[in-house]
């Protein structure tokens, strides 16, 4: 098939016809990237390709799979005299335990900055050098390149008052946790196109090799998304699942080698705690020892803080594609975009956010 003009409408029909006519069943597909969940929701994907396909959301959205255990962690930085906070906006409203956030920390006193670029924490560590800054490290593998960047930038500029709270996650990982779980039914993964550009296409050969699904990275127009489901339509209908690289236009097969690298120079992959899906074996980054002075944790004793998620929240749940956001009681009621109880609300990226802001409980 010849890629067309991406963003001819006549284009996107046609694709939606070919899904529904070529599904030889009813499908169940996950999508594990904030910016698919919006965009198909903007677009009324989901609604256009029913029922032959059904899209389930996944843990795509960082913010979201971000534990309990770590909000609390920061929110607990924040209240001590002295720390400064540096975060990327989406943090600030998170919510811990007991309802706390950074937002309300802010209310008490503290002193917590957004920072559109991981590097702008220098700045604020230089001029303020009577202060501890403690940046909060949150993302996939798209955002980590920005925190190993970081991390050489201090050590070359001598910053001393810098340290980072490390939260970075690893999407494969989590993609085969989920295909092991007897509890959730998926016929394929669409694959997030933003951190395919970094790790390329070599991650996710395990799902058709030992699992016999189709994984296909798709772009972020209506036509790039289409066009990818339809391949992993197409693919269960010829009994040949793959991995298929659907935004090539964009996505090397081998990814961006020089983020690779400079992840693999400071972060080494352990196992880490998921929102939703637990502890996952290697599917964190984590600072190498020669960096380890740049560790939150070595630097400050950070107490157990006994965390615990808000009650009725089913964010987890949501996020393991086990319900709907509409499913979960507190959806639109008690839990909305300006009084979220759990984090899949707060984020732009969130499946609750999506689902509220787009109607999602009529899909």
């Amino acid at each position: 098939m010849n890629l067309p003009d991406w963003d001819n409408p006549a284009w996107s029909e046609s694709l939606i016809r070919k899904i529904k006519q070529t599904a030889p069943r009813e499908l169940r597909f996950m999508e594990v990237c904030g910016t698919h969940t919006v965009n198909m929701f903007r677009y009324g994907i989901r609604e256009a390709i029913q029922p032959e396909v059904k899209f389930i959301s996944g843990p795509g959205c960082p913010v979201c799979v971000t534990p309990t255990s770590e909000i609390d962690k920061a929110i607990w930085l924040s209240q001590q005299k002295d720390i400064i906070i540096t975060t990327y906006g989406d943090m600030i409203r998170v919510p811990g335990s007991n309802g706390t956030s950074l937002r309300k920390a802010i209310a008490k006193g503290a002193t917590v900055k957004i920072v559109y670029a991981a590097t702008d924490s220098i700045d604020i560590a230089i001029k303020n050098p009577d202060k501890e800054v403690v940046f909060l490290a949150v993302g996939f593998e798209t955002t980590s390149p920005a925190t190993a960047i970081l991390v050489k930038d201090v050590i070359q500029k001598g910053i001393k008052n810098l340290s980072i709270l490390v939260m970075h996650k690893v999407i494969p990982p989590a993609m085969e946790a989920l295909l092991k779980d007897e509890d959730i039914a998926i016929d394929g993964f669409l694959c997030p196109g933003h951190v395919s550009v970094i790790i390329g296409e070599k991650p996710y050969h395990f799902i058709p090799e030992r699992y016999h699904k189709p994984a296909v990275i798709g772009g972020f127009k209506a036509s790039e998304i289409l066009y990818a489901i339809y391949r992993m339509v197409l693919q269960i209908a010829q009994g040949q699942p793959a991995v298929e690289n659907a935004y090539r236009h964009v996505v090397r097969s081998e990814g961006n080698k020089n983020a690779q690298t400079l992840l693999r120079e400071v972060f080494y992959i352990g196992d880490t705690e998921w929102r939703g899906l637990g502890r996952i074996p290697e599917s964190g980054m984590l600072l190498k020892e020669e960096f380890s002075f740049l560790d939150v944790e070595k630097r400050f004793q950070i107490p157990e803080l006994h965390s615990k998620d808000p009650p009725g929240c089913r964010c987890g749940d949501v996020l393991k594609g086990i319900i709907e956001p509409y499913q979960c009681p507190l959806f639109g009621k008690v839990c909305t975009p300006l009084e979220p109880v759990g984090p899949c609300m707060v984020s732009s990226e969130g499946s609750c956010a999506a689902y509220y802001k787009y109607g999602g409980k009529t899909i």
